[in-house]
């Protein structure tokens, strides 16, 4: 594994950039839009500012397991992204002032050390099924957090 797997997706939300930075940066609500991510805690006094950290319970049929994130970009009206697990993922919103609201835009980033930790602990498929659910989840996540920032 010598790159990293991407993805990343767009949404046009009708709200400022503030309102819109205002939820996605609130970690204790993406249970509210994720379709995978059933809760996330910060840790006692930590919010969203770079250097803090949080907790985030995930649920599939298979299984369920926690993770422990870094928040490493937090631009208040313009981007909050963190680092998971000892920076395996990264996941980011980028946040862009448009005719009618806001661009909000996800991204994944499936490091090499993400991969290769994958890879031991599930084989080979356990990346393909990563990747497909990010690539199936973030268009989900986009419109279910349109949904929860335009109806306030």
């Amino acid at each position: 594994m010598t790159s990293s797997r991407t993805f990343s997706d767009s949404i046009v939300v009708a709200a400022s950039p503030e309102a819109v930075w205002d939820v996605v940066s609130d970690v204790t609500r993406t249970g509210e839009w994720s379709p995978i991510c059933r809760a996330c805690w910060w840790d006692e006094g930590d919010g969203p500012r770079v250097g803090a950290h949080f907790t985030g319970r995930n649920e599939t049929p298979d299984r369920t397991w926690e993770t422990r994130s870094e928040v490493v970009v937090a631009d208040p009206g313009r981007a909050f992204g963190w680092a998971v697990n000892d920076r395996r993922v990264f996941w980011s919103y980028t946040i862009e002032p448009v005719d009618g609201g806001s661009r909000l835009t996800e991204s994944w980033e499936f490091t090499p050390r993400g991969q290769e930790f994958v890879t031991a602990k599930f084989g080979p498929e356990g990346v393909e099924l990563r990747e497909q659910m990010a690539r199936e989840g973030i268009p989900v996540t986009l419109a279910a957090i349109k949904a929860v920032v335009e109806r306030g």
